[in-house]
């Protein structure tokens, strides 16, 4: 915990060559790079609640007859080597919270930085080495996404947290082979407006959950599903929010949103646009390509729910700020055109009707739903990860340790080696009695119940209690002990028992 603390003590003195490496290099404006320095930094301070979930556990024995006079310890322990695979929109924050819940743990990180904007990883790697982590737990490779095969299949690679796309997601577990994987993967959210939400402020925060970091977010906004009452009223407000929008170079401040991270980005988007424009679809605002790397916010309607259903802006995730909007009649409808789609990684509810958000967060198959809000990881205090095809487990402070950890079991055997060796005039066990005594309102004195016990047989040699010999009570035995040589157990009797066993 001393070396994190050091190391984010470290970035704080490099803070604005951070930021300024993800306005250069992956296109963010200056507040979203500064976001996401300064939740880099409270990620690496808040490990402690990672450490705290590492514990073991004690097990008594004596659940079966295989198990008398045994007990068990289970430990937490690191699988050794864990691959980080970042993906290139939040290339800082990722490469922090993979390697910070990693090492943590007790695992060696490597880090595979993506190939579109790898300085902000490569500059957090530097600042690890200033810190005094071992050189030989952690390491960098700077390798195509192409060439990474051999590096996944690698067997001393033990676990893989991999943020990136459903596609890429299924190749690196057919490649990986058995391992443990930790998987965030596609999105594209769906947002529910209920006829009494606040318009003016679901407006704001939908646009906010499509154009933020240009719509090239995991938990970005991809679908309006708005109830028919109130439909036009907001379409409306939502146009007039996207007209806020200031599309420019990152670094100018009086940019909200900056480029896509490449011009294959804009011609997968630009090409989604005319496909819904022929299936009868309408660009309500946006729609145009401003250069090589800029584009306008988008969005559609498209009221035929079946043009709807067979959109690729609908089936898949296309990483650009542009959305589709239609109306819902029922929440049926509301959930069945949510739930259709293959992603199920965050989902969003503007209302205040509780029934109907309620009924809304039961049926909605989503890793996590925001009431109120545009879906938002932020730093990971709330765990996040999805459903279907948008991953396996969850990223999060104090949750995903938990699957870069490995579970030993260790059992051990005190068959007539172990025990409480003591005579029948103990003075420990006599309180012992005298206590069950005045618990189970016993009519003879201790002294009958010590006699009676001690001239029992072993436990072992009493059928064991089964559903068919059940206990007279429905709590646990009393735990085993020995007086000499001779075991046996306590049970509280019955009302209608006259004598203790």
């Amino acid at each position: 915990m001393e070396m994190l603390e050091r190391l984010a003590g470290l970035m704080e003195e490099h803070k604005d060559d951070l930021v300024e490496s993800l306005m250069i290099n992956s296109g963010k404006t200056r507040s979203q790079a500064l976001g996401e320095v300064n939740a880099s930094i409270d990620r690496l301070r808040r490990a402690d609640l990672d450490a705290r979930k590492i514990y073991g556990e004690y097990m008594p024995g004596d659940w079966d007859p295989t198990t008398i006079e045994t007990e068990a310890v289970v430990r937490r322990e690191p699988f050794g080597v864990v691959l980080a695979i970042i993906p290139f929109n939040y290339p800082l924050f990722d490469a922090v919270s993979k390697f910070a819940y990693s090492i943590v743990a007790g695992n060696a990180v490597v880090i595979k930085p993506p190939s579109a904007d790898p300085i902000p990883v490569l500059l957090f790697a530097k600042l690890v080495e200033e810190s005094g982590f071992p050189r030989e737990a952690f390491s960098v490779l700077t390798i195509p996404g192409r060439e990474s095969d051999r590096l996944i299949a690698d067997r001393r690679i033990q676990v893989i947290s991999f943020t990136g796309s459903s596609m890429t997601g299924k190749k690196v577990i057919q490649t990986a082979g058995i391992k443990q994987f930790i998987m965030e993967l596609g999105g594209g959210d769906p947002a529910i407006v209920l006829p009494d939400a606040d318009l003016d402020f679901a407006a704001e925060r939908i646009a906010a959950g499509i154009y933020s970091y240009a719509g090239q977010r995991c938990d970005a906004i991809k679908l309006i599903l708005v109830a028919e009452e109130i439909y036009s009223e907001f379409k409306d407000k939502l146009v007039s929010e996207f007209s806020k929008v200031v599309v420019g170079d990152p670094r100018d401040e009086k940019t909200t949103m900056g480029p896509l991270i490449s011009p294959e980005s804009v011609d997968e988007m630009m090409k989604s646009v005319d496909e819904a424009v022929k299936a009868g679809g309408r660009v309500l605002c946006g729609g145009k390509r401003l250069g090589e790397t800029y584009v306008e916010p988008t969005l559609i309607e498209i009221l035929d729910k079946n043009a709807l259903r067979s959109l690729k802006l609908y089936k898949e995730e296309i990483f650009a700020p542009i959305v589709l909007i239609t109306s819902f009649s029922d929440l049926e409808e509301a959930i069945e055109l949510a739930n259709g789609r293959s992603y199920g990684l965050d989902a969003a509810i503007f209302g205040h009707n509780i029934d109907q958000v309620r009924k809304l967060v039961r049926f909605l198959e989503f890793g996590a739903i925001y009431v109120n809000d545009m879906p938002r990881h932020g730093m990971g205090y709330y765990p996040f990860g999805g459903r279907k095809e948008s991953g396996i487990r969850r990223e999060g402070v104090g949750y995903s340790i938990e699957y870069v950890t490995a579970y030993k079991t260790i059992v051990y055997n005190f068959r007539e080696k172990g025990g409480v060796e003591v005579s029948v005039g103990n003075g420990l066990l006599r309180s012992l009695c005298i206590y069950l005594s005045a618990r189970c309102r016993w009519d003879t004195s201790p002294e009958a119940h010590l006699q009676r016990m001690c001239a029992r047989r072993s436990s072992r040699s009493r059928p064991f209690l089964s559903a068919a010999n059940p206990p007279p009570y429905q709590h646990n035995p009393w735990p085993p002990c020995k007086v000499g040589h001779e075991s046996f157990r306590l049970h509280r009797p019955t009302e209608s028992s006259a004598q203790p066993p």
